[in-house]
């Protein structure tokens, strides 16, 4: 007898067809049979050893984060219940360009501390790995060999691969090292990766040529991979930006996932519209391009990301050398607030946007929830002072939110038909973006049943079938039979992100079931102890 039975559903399958009411019986960690209206068909009903009475609630695939950063979480959190209980079954790490493998003794310290604000500094982590694959491994274990909370992929970030190849300098690689960098790629993405990742307004990644990246992509392309691109600004440029990367990815014949596809600061209120439009002129001439956002208009990062390029070159000890000196912390400060760094998109900052959201030394928790500018007036003195106090005190750990975003913005790209949702969610910090614990019901409670920007078949299509097949997953994404049985049930009436920016940690509401390989993680609500996530590795 097969091992559950979710009795009458209305299942949204994630084909972006209409619902339908039906049993859908799970055996062995895979939807085993789907027997639609079954009640009124008066047919021999499925058995199994579990019923689960579904009445009233929605049946969908498990959601797919785009863009996550628990590299580190999984591994330190079994309960990741930031995740599990918003219906994420599966999240794509190694963002932005930055993360733990391929690496070295040398960069698997200097990535560590260069990211202290995205994933903590990794003290209580045993790094026992070093190349992709042993990280992959690493996750299937998880915790004492059971495994992690939800299913996790990986893209090789380009970064990195440069640190181990090149260093923190700001300079064009020598042909040796782009060799080394193809070598590198080509192992990340033969030991499972899914494609690759840069951050091109963080450093080393962003001093990459456009060659240099159109040759790693033209690596990733020759393993069914992606490029997944935060690319080299969202604001001043944004547009000029876009065009560079589908232009470079159309010469590479890369297929081409644009990470948190946002158009912010004042400088693109209302340009959505432009945005798209050269995306469907790209897809009309046969790109292979899909997006995703969060639904949410303030950003987050680190603040040390907004710092001039030149001024972070050579890693995490140099730039606290440079902000040390007096009048090299000046000219940081002029390009910042006059010329418009090109870690803060080309546009000069505005501290009254610039919220701290995470601190890593306890000893500056009150600036945490405040602007910058807010805490200068409180010391009655410049935000700059601020600014550079708290990167010298916190040795660049200070995690932001960015309130530069635009609601119409954020609607008109949702829309858009390849179109999939993100988190970005970092889950560090005294008060992190509530989209790192909120991003998927907001969607369905907000933008579908609030404000219909969406219907509930579309919604669900752009969190699950869409993303599994940017991801290349034939066994995802959708409810069908010999589908793995990573699913969620919620209440369309009531699913809501429970999460603010007053209080970001707070769990969401209506998702009362939760199974990652037909196991529950989340039952009546609540966190079971099951670690069923494993790593997904890329298809061949």
């Amino acid at each position: 007898m097969e091992e559950l039975v979710i009795r009458d559903a209305d299942v949204v399958d994630g084909s972006g067809g209409p619902s339908y009411r039906a049993d859908v019986v799970v055996d062995g960690g895979r939807i085993v049979g789907i027997v639609q209206e079954a009640a009124a068909a008066g047919c021999q009903r499925p058995k199994a050893r579990r019923e689960l009475d579904a009445e009233g609630l929605v049946l969908s695939p498990g959601f797919i984060d785009m863009h996550a950063h628990s590299d580190l979480a999984l591994l330190r959190d079994p309960d990741h219940s930031a995740k599990a209980a918003q219906g994420v079954t599966l999240e794509v790490l190694g963002q932005d360009g930055l993360s733990y493998a391929p690496v070295d003794d040398r960069t698997r310290d200097e990535v560590r501390r260069a990211i202290t604000g995205w994933n903590g500094d990794g003290d209580d982590i045993d790094f026992d790995w070093r190349s992709v694959g042993e990280y992959l491994d690493r996750l299937d274990s998880g915790f004492d060999g059971r495994g992690i909370a939800v299913n996790a992929a990986y893209l090789v970030p380009q970064g990195t691969v440069r640190a181990l190849a090149v260093g923190w300098e700001d300079r064009e690689a020598t042909p040796q090292e782009l060799d080394r960098m193809r070598q590198l790629v080509a192992q990340g993405m033969e030991q499972g990766a899914v494609g690759m990742s840069s951050g091109l307004t963080y450093t080393p990644g962003m001093y990459a040529k456009d060659a240099e990246l159109t040759e790693l992509c033209r690596v990733v392309a020759e393993y069914g991979g992606y490029y997944c691109p935060h690319h080299r600004s969202y604001g001043a440029g944004a547009l000029q930006a876009y065009e560079e990367m589908v232009a470079l990815t159309r010469e590479a014949g890369c297929p081409l996932h644009l990470a948190h596809a946002t158009m912010n600061f004042g400088v693109n209120k209302g340009r959505a519209p432009e945005l798209l439009s050269l995306l469907d002129d790209a897809l009309a001439a046969g790109a292979d391009i899909s997006l995703d956002t969060y639904p949410y208009t303030p950003g987050s990062t680190t603040l040390v990301a907004l710092l001039p390029s030149w001024a972070s070159e050579g890693g995490p000890e140099s730039i606290l050398r440079r902000l040390a000196d007096d009048a090299t912390a000046g000219r940081i400060r002029h390009h910042l607030e006059v010329v418009g760094a090109d870690g803060c998109h080309g546009v000069p900052v505005e501290w009254d946007t610039i919220e701290i959201s995470g601190v890593t030394d306890p000893g500056l928790a009150d600036f945490v929830g405040r602007t910058v500018r807010e805490s200068a007036d409180l010391r009655g003195e410049a935000p700059w002072v601020t600014a550079r106090r708290l990167l010298l005190d916190d040795r660049l750990g200070t995690t932001i939110l960015q309130h530069v975003g635009h609601e119409e913005n954020v609607r008109a790209i949702m829309r858009h038909r390849v179109h999939t949702g993100g988190s970005d969610g970092i889950l560090q910090g005294g008060k992190p973006h509530p989209r790192a614990y909120g991003t998927f019901p907001r969607y369905l409670g907000r933008y579908v049943r609030e404000l219909g920007v969406l219907s509930l078949e579309e919604c669900v299509a752009h969190l699950t079938a869409r993303p599994a097949a940017r991801l290349r997953l034939p066994d995802r994404g959708l409810v069908r039979e010999g589908y793995r049985a990573d699913l969620v049930l919620f209440d369309p009436a009531t699913v809501a992100a429970g999460s603010s920016f007053e209080n970001p940690r707070v769990l969401p509401t209506g998702i009362p079931y939760v199974l990652v390989d037909g196991r529950f993680v989340i039952e009546d609500g609540r966190r079971t102890d099951v670690l069923a996530g494993r790593a997904v590795r890329r298809t061949p």
